[in-house]
C-alpha cells in the first residue's frame, strides 16, 4: 500500500510538473505572437502640408485569460501533507535498500536449510564456511564448530529473535552504517549491537550496561555520553553509536587486529592484553583459551550474527515489522519540556514517543541551559512546528511537580506502569530485554506461571 501511495503521489507530481511546463511554454508563445503583431502595425505617413496627422490605432485584442501555473513541485500541498509524502518516500527507499542489498550483494547458493538435521554436518560446515568467505570482509570471519553452534542458535533455536532483529535493523542499521563509513571502519561491525542488545535501545544487562551498545556508565561518560538522573545517552541510538565507534577505533589502534578489538569491547583491553602475554598469540583464536569464559563466545557470536543477518532467507527467516516508524526526523528543543506535553498536542502516542527518545529517563527533556534533540516520525514534524507554542504553554501543567528538586527525587524513586501488547512470535525473554527487566519480573507482575504459555494479543503490565 505504501509503495502504491508513493508511486501515485510521484505520478501526480510528474503530471503537475509537465502541466506547469506546458502552461509556461504556451504563455511564452503568446507573448512572442503578440510582440510580433505589435511590430507589424503600420504607421501611416502624413504629407507635410496635411492639417491634421492621421494615425491608425492598432486594433485592441481581446484580453487573454491565462491559466494558473504551478511554479513548484509541492502540488499545492500543505506542509503537513508534504511531510507525509516525504515519510512515504523515506519508508519506500528503506524497503528498496533492504531488498536490493540481499538481491544484488549477497551471493546466494539457493540452498534452503530448515532445521539443523536437514543436511549432514559436514555438508553444512562446507556451506556455512563458503557463505562466510563470500562476504569478503576485512574482519576475519573464521568458521569452526564453535561458530557453527552460534549460527544454529540464531537461525534454528531462536528464529523469532532473528526476525525481530531484522525488523529493527531497518531502523538502526542505516545510521550505524553511515557512522562506520564516515569513520572508515568495517561495515560488518554493525553486527556488534545484535550480540550486545538484540538492537534493543532499552536493554539492560545484569552488570548495569545499557542501550544498543551496552555501555557501562563509566565507559559511556568517558566517551562523552551524558548519564544522570534525567538523561541517559547510552540509550540514544545516534549518540551511543558515535561513542561506540570511537571506542572501537581506539581498541583497534591498541591491538591492530579487529578480532582482538571486538574481544576487548566485551571484556576490556586489560584482559585481552593479559591473554596475549600468557599465550603469545596475535589474534583471537590464538589467545582463545586464556580469555574470560564469556568473551570466548563473543567473537564467534559476532561471526554468527553477521552470517544470520546476511543469509537469513536461506533459512526461511523473514523480518518482523519494527515497533517504530521507519521515516524519522529530529528537531531541537530549547526549553524544558515533558513528553506528555507533546503527546497530548500532536498525533503521536506517549509510548511511541518514549521508544523514539529513550534517553529521557523521566519523560523530561531538560533543555534549560542547552538544546536537546527530539526524534519524531516524519509525518508529525510539521505538526510540532505549527503547534510548538501550544506545546510549550502546557509546561505549568506537566512540569509543576518536577520543577522542585525534592519532587524530582521522589518521582525518580516511584515506579511507572506501562503496558505491552504481545505480538505474534514474541517471547517473554525478548520483551524483558526490550524494556530492561527480567522474565521473572514480568511473570510476577502479570501472574504468569509458565513463561511459554503466553498468547498473541495478551496485555502485559510492566513496572519501570
Amino acid at each position: 500500500m505504501k509503495k502504491f501511495l508513493t508511486l501515485l503521489l510521484f505520478a501526480a507530481l510528474t503530471t503537475q510538473t509537465v502541466m506547469a511546463a506546458d502552461g509556461l511554454f504556451d504563455r511564452l508563445k503568446r507573448n512572442k505572437r503578440n510582440k510580433r503583431k505589435i511590430e507589424q502595425v503600420e504607421v501611416v505617413k502624413v504629407p507635410a502640408d496635411a492639417a491634421t496627422p492621421i494615425i491608425e490605432e492598432p486594433i485592441a485584442e481581446e484580453p487573454v485569460v491565462e491559466k494558473p501555473v504551478i511554479n513548484d513541485l509541492t502540488l499545492n500541498l500543505t506542509p503537513a501533507e508534504v511531510d507525509s509524502l516525504i515519510a512515504c518516500w523515506k519508508e519506500f527507499r528503506k524497503e528498496v535498500a533492504y531488498e536490493e542489498y540481499f538481491r544484488h550483494h549477497i551471493l546466494s547458493d539457493s540452498v534452503q536449510i530448515i532445521g539443523k538435521d536437514s543436511i549432514a554436518n559436514r555438508q553444512r560446515d562446507t556451506l556455512y564456511a563458503q557463505r562466510l568467505k563470500n562476504l569478503v570482509s576485512t574482519i576475519p570471519l573464521a568458521y569452526n564448530y564453535i561458530v557453527r553452534g552460534h549460527i544454529d542458535r540464531y537461525v534454528d533455536t531462536y528464529p523469532g529473535t532473528m526476525s525481530r532483529i531484522l525488523g529493527l535493523s531497518d531502523v538502526y542499521f542505516p545510521l550505524i552504517e553511515d557512522a562506520l563509513m564516515a569513520a572508515e571502519m568495517p561495515i560488518e561491525l554493525r553486527a556488534l549491537p545484535i550480540i550486545e542488545s538484540a538492537l534493543q535501545v532499552n536493554a539492560v544487562s545484569r552488570a548495569g550496561a545499557v542501550g544498543l551498545w551496552q555501555f557501562m556508565p563509566s565507559t559511556g561518560k568517558s566517551y562523552g555520553l551524558e548519564v544522570n538522573t534525567l538523561v541517559d545517552e547510552r540509550r540514544d541510538p545516534i549518540r551511543s553509536t558515535k561513542a561506540a565507534i570511537r571506542f572501537m577505533k581506539d581498541l583497534y589502534r591498541i591491538f591492530g587486529d579487529w578480532t582482538l578489538a571486538i574481544a576487548a569491547y566485551n571484556c576490556g583491553p586489560g584482559n585481552v592484553n593479559k591473554a596475549i602475554a600468557r599465550s603469545g598469540g596475535k589474534n583471537f583464536w590464538q589467545i582463545y583459551d586464556y580469555l574470560p569464559r564469556e568473551t570466548r563466545g563473543y567473537v564467534p557470536a559476532f561471526i554468527a550474527a553477521t552470517y544470520a543477518y546476511n543469509y537469513h532467507r536461506e533459512h526461511n527467516i523473514e523480518k518482523t515489522e519494527p515497533p517504530i516508524p521507519l521515516a524519522l526526523d529530529t528537531i531541537h528543543v530549547n526549553r524544558i519540556t515533558h513528553l506528555e506535553q507533546i503527546a497530548t498536542t500532536i498525533d503521536i502516542d506517549i509510548e511511541t514517543l518514549r521508544l523514539l527518545n529513550p534517553q529521557y529517563r523521566m519523560d523530561i527533556i531538560p533543555a534549560s541551559t542547552k538544546p536537546y534533540t527530539l526524534v519524531l516520525p516524519q509525518r508529525t514534524i510539521n505538526q510540532y512546528i505549527e503547534r510548538e507554542a501550544e506545546i510549550m504553554a502546557k509546561d505549568t501543567t506537566y512540569l509543576k511537580e518536577y520543577l522542585n528538586p525534592e519532587n524530582l527525587d521522589k518521582k525518580r524513586l516511584e515506579t511507572r506502569t506501562i503496558y505491552h501488547k504481545i505480538k505474534k512470535g514474541e517471547t517473554l525473554g525478548a520483551i524483558a530485554r526490550r524494556y530492561g527487566v527480567t522474565v521473572n519480573q514480568l511473570m510476577r507482575w502479570n501472574g504468569i506461571k509458565n513463561a511459554a504459555r503466553i498468547r498473541e494479543g495478551q496485555r502485559l503490565r510492566i513496572e519501570k
